[in-house]
């Protein structure tokens, strides 16, 4: 019996720049998750994944991953995802020095 389908993101990373980004519901790309939009349809997940696919353009590595909803929009449930909207962790730059500037 197939998994029930569960809420997901559509993410790949900036061609230019290789941030991480998310797709929003007015299919724009934007660097924050709390942006992104939360596909709880699996038919319109799949159409929007392949939209998205189409733009090589602009992203690479685009790809669904599972989020729960959450008070400041979707949340990671897995530590890879929660991870990777960080940013790199190799020094503070970027969503690195921004968090560590509000903390």
């Amino acid at each position: 019996m197939p998994k029930p389908f569960t809420p997901k993101v559509i993410t790949a990373n900036a061609l230019l720049s290789g941030e991480v980004v998310y797709l929003t519901a007015d299919d724009r790309w934007s660097p924050h998750l709390s942006d992104a939009d939360l596909l709880t349809d699996e038919a319109d997940a799949q159409v929007r994944l392949l939209d998205a696919e189409k733009r090589s353009h602009e992203v690479v590595g685009v790809y669904l991953v599972d989020m729960v909803p959450g008070a400041d929009g979707p949340e990671p449930t897995h530590f890879r995802e929660a991870f990777r909207r960080t940013g790199p962790s190799n020094y503070a730059h970027g969503k690195q020095a921004e968090l560590k500037r509000s903390a």
